[in-house]
């Protein structure tokens, strides 16, 4: 992280975006939980709502609940620069 080797996961402003924030209803056990866009391509991973989010389980309210995601482009960078799994790496169709 130190030397910025960010490679092909970073933004066109050259940083690696480590998390993002959606309107989905996530409930607790929900950690982990694939993040899809339109088209179908993981984006991301459920990490954790908001502490307004914690009522979601009676009534989502869409003015306040927020699900914070890991982004999926810094998963792929711990796999390939933090662990050295370059095998995983190869195996996955990345866009």
């Amino acid at each position: 992280m130190a030397k910025k080797d960010y490679g092909r996961y970073a933004n066109e402003n050259g940083e690696l975006v480590v998390n993002f924030i959606t309107t989905n209803d996530i409930t607790g056990g929900n950690s982990g939980s694939p993040v899809i866009d339109g088209e179908g391509n993981l984006i991301g991973l459920a990490f954790d709502g908001n502490w307004e989010a914690m009522s979601g389980d009676l009534s989502f309210e869409n003015k306040v609940q927020r699900t914070i995601c890991m982004d999926a482009r810094y998963l792929l960078w711990c796999i390939e620069k933090v662990g050295k799994c370059d095998n995983i790496i190869k195996e996955l169709v990345i866009k």
